[in-house]
């Protein structure tokens, strides 16, 4: 217990002493918000991957997932990695830097704001935002109740209190620079804790061959692989339709995600660019992969501990009764890990939610005259505000906010990723386009809610995300374009020559010699 609470005390200790010193990045909206956008690629790729995996993610989804479809639950790690991270950096990275910079946009709600022309747009994506990321929030502490439960005497309550109090305080003393350092430090203790817990607890089952083979002895209780042996520890799984759907989701989500795409407003050129790219997808392969890899082997684990009372199976109970006996020195980093994956992500939206509703719907709209000092202080009392919240979501969640967590995600993504993605790319999208696509997004998962004419809540979104791709540029096509000359000029901004170092680059031409 002694060596656990040391553990914790130094955790916390850094975490405040990275946001005190982190001060003088955050004496403006654009230092607090953006960092300057000056982040370098370690700190950008380390803020993406820590943002993107959460406790959510190692104890919630990597349980649920592992149980449903065994070591296949790897894919979803993987696909995490090449489309959630790789392809996210070289899609969007570069093209949201520059139109960004260009429009002068800090979120991405004052990115269609600006790109579409459109205040409406702005305070719609604003709502959208406060609406789903506050859930989204409140579900980073699930995973911690077990976990303390298993490893302290600390009661819940005082665990999520003291994780919410610590995160609020880094993030406003420093703004997204303490941010991206601490996240830093987090991924770094992500990194070993997982492949430290993955060793400890294959070698507890007998070493790698042995569980693999201990999985495929079971048989399977999942459609349409009902009753066949071995389906867990096969290549694809028991259900390869739903398995694609949550690697779907899972990963192409994050392309619509408003604080994932933040991290691409604050890289610093393009070194950054393709050093954060490499750096981001090893990170999401490491982890992402490594948490579903762990939670593939989840049925070996089958006991008493991780059924609830109904008799169904609690998921959340999977990877704790999984952790359960390893020494306490391996459960205190376990704890540390969850700590980190949690208030990274935690500092992360609750910056992205007070920054949204600070500058895209309370400037301009409520407060028309904001002074940039004013604007920081209201950001810094909206932190406040969004974690004290979540910490009361999360101490006494009501029914429906239970069912917003699991559809937030899709929603988001959802309503954002096509917009998103043509106004990076595509002169002709228009207003109506954008309008069609928050409607057709958060309606298909808002409805699968309360309908269910979706089976399952992941799928819901990866079908939402998926109608958006089609419906925005339908739409455009068939509605009003925006004005020509504002469109030419707003994609300006990728034609600007720029001269590079010819390690670097080829030139056009050359002399001879």
């Amino acid at each position: 217990m002694l060596v656990k609470l040391i553990m914790l005390i130094i955790f916390f200790g850094i975490m405040i002493c990275v946001g005190i010193m982190s001060r003088k990045h955050a004496s403006s909206v654009n230092d607090f918000v953006l960092g300057g956008r000056s982040v370098g690629p370690w700190l950008t790729a380390f803020a993406y991957g820590t943002s993107y995996f959460s406790a959510v993610v190692f104890v919630g989804y990597a349980g649920q997932f592992g149980w449903k479809y065994g070591i296949a639950s790897t894919w979803i790690g993987l696909g995490n990695a090449v489309l959630g991270s790789l392809l996210a950096w070289v899609v969007l990275g570069r093209r949201t830097r520059i139109m960004t910079h260009h429009l002068h946009a800090a979120t991405m709600p004052d990115f269609f704001g600006k790109r579409f022309d459109s205040n409406a747009l702005r305070i719609a994506a604003s709502a959208i935002v406060f609406i789903f990321l506050i859930p989204y929030t409140a579900s980073l502490y699930n995973g911690l109740s077990r976990l303390f439960g298993m490893s302290f005497d600390i009661p819940y309550t005082a665990c999520v209190v003291l994780m919410a109090t610590l995160t609020g305080i880094y993030v406003i003393l420093g703004g997204y620079m303490a941010t991206a350092i601490n996240d830093f430090i987090q991924g770094i203790i992500m990194i070993g804790g997982i492949i430290a817990v993955i060793a400890a607890v294959l070698n507890g089952q007998g070493g790698f061959i042995e569980a693999v083979k201990g999985l495929a002895q079971l048989e399977s209780d999942v459609a349409p692989t009902l009753g066949q042996p071995g389906a867990f520890a096969s290549f694809f799984g028991p259900d390869p339709l739903n398995l694609l759907g949550v690697i779907v989701l899972t990963s192409l989500g994050t392309w619509g995600l408003p604080q994932m795409v933040h991290k691409f407003y604050t890289i610093k050129n393009e070194k950054a660019v393709k050093t954060g790219t490499i750096i981001s997808t090893v990170f999401a392969v490491v982890i992402s992969g490594g948490c579903y890899f762990l939670g593939g082997f989840g049925r070996l684990f089958d006991s008493p501990a991780i059924y609830a009372a109904d008799g169904s199976v609690a998921y959340d109970a999977i990877i704790p009764a999984m952790l359960s006996t390893l020494p306490d020195i391996l459960i205190g980093i376990v704890v540390i890990l969850v700590l980190s994956a949690s208030m990274s992500t935690l500092s992360s939206l609750v910056l992205t939610s007070s920054s949204t509703l600070t500058l895209d719907f309370i400037k301009g709209n409520i407060m028309k005259d904001l002074s940039e000092k004013k604007q920081l202080f209201i950001m810094r009392v909206l932190i406040v505000f969004f974690i004290a919240i979540s910490v009361v979501l999360a101490l006494n969640p009501p029914t429906f906010i239970a069912q917003l967590m699991g559809i937030s995600w899709g929603a988001l993504a959802g309503a954002f990723l096509a917009p998103f993605l043509f106004g990076l790319f595509w002169k002709g999208t228009t207003r109506l386009g954008v309008w069609a696509s928050f409607i057709v997004g958060v309606g298909i998962t808002v409805a699968n809610m309360f309908i269910k004419f979706i089976a399952s809540p992941i799928n819901a979104g990866a079908i939402a995300m998926i109608a958006g791709l089609i419906i925005v540029p339908v739409v455009s096509l068939l509605t009003p374009k925006l004005e020509r000359k504002k469109v030419d000029e707003i994609f300006t901004c990728y034609d600007e020559e720029v001269y590079v170092k010819r390690k670097v680059a080829l030139p056009e031409k050359e002399t001879e010699a």
